[in-house]
């Protein structure tokens, strides 16, 4: 991002979600800009699983971050279409260097504790993220201290330039929690925030629901924009099916089987809504368990070898694109024409195979859980084809990314953000990437990663060569870009998506016109 202040109004911004209210409900008036509008009564969403800890340094992304949207702001707000505005910074800026970020603070809030928010609340929840070592810590990488300068001042000093810091500021790391709470470590259960409702922790049931209440003279009532806000924990697809279609909550994501039903139902989906790619991840690249993956004609041989279009229409009902590369249209590091790099061509597969010397064929291991079951059984079908034998070895859920980060397997599936080019690349390529625990790197890529760190004028150019690297290298095997399901009633609220996010931010629900 060339431009290091950000002075919009969050009143603008507000004004571009804001609809009125839902027909032949009561409503509540709250003041916007200047103008009344109205504030629906109640929101219901039905949500995949239930908090952890509402301890904000245990926050994710996606889906798990909206419930700590609701009770904790974050420094820096992300619009619906990525732009960064203000929230609780009112402006920052980088040094020369970029190795100090200054934020400027608004000093007209507090905590729901009452706490004052200040400078060294900031130091406090930063430092407080950092230890936790929740979840996204990989946010914090390069942070190295928060400084106070004044009571509205604070200096963020990294070790490293991080191009990324100011959209992480606008995801769980910058959820910001009383330090009266961090200290007295009760923000696993009450959480404490200046966010825009309180929880309502006497009709919440855990694995059930959580339930929310409008806080009285928030700073920003433009996002506060019901009276109340309910998430109701709905694990199983066929039980979310149910409540929307039934009318028990407003919105919920679904799977593509469901989507049909959905929509005959009179229900609206949000379209051309697209966050993740699904597929494998070859992360034994230098074959330390399977000596077949250290060549990389073996890995695109797989990758010549699977029929992304029938699976994209057997496993996703066609809800979805087909792709070569792990990078979206969005990302900064999109190439247009890695899109159809590996084509369906089991010949040329299979000569690959035999150039490497396996022209034999190879076990390949990899962990299931029930979410990649289908996907899995059929990639193994299509690789059997060319001779590789896949072997499915089932494993808790709970254990999924914890054996991978731990090195127990050679591949896995999973379906994996798109996001931002820099945060992609801590994700799955940088040899410190949670989903590079091999650590596979090479000088070239390494150079390419640096000046994409630097964020300068020739980053976007060196990230694409980063996809064209991992691409052409076959790091990865991406099938498709999925459809994101998400569903809304439309005669009870208006629902604008979230780029590069599994589930719209719960700024951008308001009631329906």
């Amino acid at each position: 991002m060339n431009s290091m202040t950000k002075k919009v109004s969050l009143v603008a911004v507000a004004a571009l979600l804001l609809t009125g209210c839902a027909a032949g409900t009561p409503e509540a008036e709250v003041s916007a800009g200047g103008d009344s509008v109205a504030r629906g009564p109640l929101l219901t969403i039905g949500q995949l699983g239930d908090v952890a800890s509402w301890d904000p340094s245990q926050a994710h992304v996606g889906h798990a971050l909206v419930p700590y949207q609701l009770v904790y702001d974050t420094l820096i707000l992300r619009e619906p279409d990525g732009e960064l505005s203000p929230m609780l910074a009112t402006e920052w800026s980088y040094n020369d260097d970029r190795t100090v970020l200054t934020l400027e603070l608004r000093d007209d809030v507090t905590f729901s504790d009452g706490e004052p928010f200040d400078a060294e609340a900031v130091t406090a929840n930063l430092e407080h993220f950092k230890s936790g070592n929740g979840r996204q810590a990989v946010q914090l990488t390069q942070f190295e201290s928060a400084t106070a300068v004044d009571e509205d001042t604070v200096e963020i000093t990294l070790a490293q330039p991080d191009p990324a810091m100011e959209y992480y500021l606008s995801q769980a790391a910058g959820l910001m929690a009383s330090p009266a709470a961090i200290e007295a470590g009760t923000l696993e259960t009450d959480p404490i925030g200046t966010g825009p409702y309180l929880y309502d922790k006497a009709n919440s049931v855990r694995d059930s629901q959580s339930r929310f209440t409008a806080k009285e003279d928030y700073w920003n009532p433009d996002l506060q924009k019901f009276d109340e806000v309910e998430l109701r924990i709905l694990v199983d697809i066929s039980a979310r099916v149910n409540a929307i279609i039934s009318g028990q909550v407003d919105w919920t994501t679904l799977e593509a089987k469901s989507a049909d039903q959905a929509e005959d139902a009179g229900l609206e989906i949000i379209p051309d809504y697209q966050v993740d790619w699904t597929g494998m991840t070859f992360l034994d690249r230098d074959g330390v368990i399977n000596p077949a993956l250290a060549d990389e004609r073996v890995r695109q041989a797989i990758n010549y070898a699977v029929d992304r279009d029938t699976l994209l229409e057997e496993l996703q009902l066609g809800r979805g694109s087909v792709t070569s590369q792990v990078f979206g249209p969005d990302s900064g590091a999109f190439v247009d024409d890695l899109e159809e790099y590996y084509t369906y061509d089991p010949e040329k597969a299979k000569d690959l195979l035999e150039e490497a010397g396996y022209e034999d064929g190879f076990e390949l291991r990899l962990p299931v859980i029930p979410a990649f079951a289908t996907q899995i059984t059929a990639l193994a079908q299509q690789l059997g084809e060319i001779g590789i034998t896949v072997t499915q070895e089932t494993v808790p859920p709970a254990n999924y990314v914890q054996d991978v980060v731990q090195k127990k397997f050679e591949a896995f599936n999973f379906n994996l953000f798109q996001g931002e080019a820099w945060v992609a690349i801590n994700q799955i390529i940088s040899p410190t990437a949670t989903f590079n625990p091999f650590g596979t790197t090479d000088p070239e890529l390494e150079e390419l990663i640096s000046v994409v760190q630097q964020g300068g004028e020739d980053s976007e150019a060196a990230a694409q060569d980063v996809n064209r690297y991992v691409t052409e290298n076959a790091w990865f095997l991406p099938l498709y870009r999925i459809d994101q399901i998400s569903v809304y009633n439309p005669e009870k609220v208006t629902v604008v998506a979230q780029t590069q996010s599994a589930m719209p931010s719960i700024y951008n629900f308001s009631p329906a016109e």
